[in-house]
């Protein structure tokens, strides 16, 4: 079973070696939309895939850090990203370019690594990243799927190379969230009290 869950967020970018000049020359902005698909081979003691509301946590504030921010590749124009770094406060680092199709692989790694490290305790399943589609505009969207994450062509994904502002970070319920989640930390899911009617 698949559920989805829609996030929303407005960024700027510049897409080096994309074929549209004012792309890959201009920086210009998005208002994003990603769904978030996850999928479970069973339900949960709720019978829920995943409770909607344990995604308003740590995947959730790793996707708002998105919004109101640059992003860039971490290998442009060292000028460029300086200035980036200069003029805005909320900025973050990718190891790959700032594309619709990189920021569905980004938002599904990022929310595989959440889901990975967080200890459930409502009977969820196998509870996995089925796919993130990322819409760049109203008529565009990129859609990611495990095989593209595992993709070394499209380049590949480490936490340690998605770099935060500071800024960023200190707007977190936790400023040090992502440093855990890099350091194998586990999240805890909150104990349910199971009522049973008879």
């Amino acid at each position: 079973m698949l559920i989805r869950k829609l996030f929303k967020f407005e960024n700027a970018h510049i897409v080096r070696n994309c074929t549209s000049d004012r792309c890959k020359r201009s920086i210009h902005g998005h208002s994003y939309k990603v769904e978030l698909l996850l999928k479970a081979n069973r339900l949960d003691h709720g019978q829920m895939v995943y409770d909607f509301g344990l995604l308003k946590g740590v995947i959730k504030e790793l996707f708002d850090s998105f919004d109101h921010a640059i992003c860039f590749w971490q290998d442009d124009n060292p000028e460029y990203i300086q200035a980036c770094k200069t003029f805005s406060a909320r900025w973050i680092s990718l190891p790959v370019s700032p594309s619709a199709e990189q920021f569905s692989r980004i938002f599904f790694f990022l929310a595989q690594q959440v889901l990975h490290s967080t200890i459930t305790q409502n009977g969820e399943g196998d509870v996995e990243v089925y796919s993130v589609i990322v819409h760049e505009t109203d008529t565009g969207y990129a859609q990611s799927f495990l095989e593209d994450i595992q993709n070394v062509q499209m380049g590949t994904l480490d936490l340690k190379d998605i770099i935060f502002s500071d800024q960023v970070q200190l707007e977190w319920t936790d400023s040090q969230m992502y440093e855990k989640l890099r350091q194998g930390d586990k999240f805890s899911n909150p104990q349910v009290e199971l009522q049973v009617h008879i």
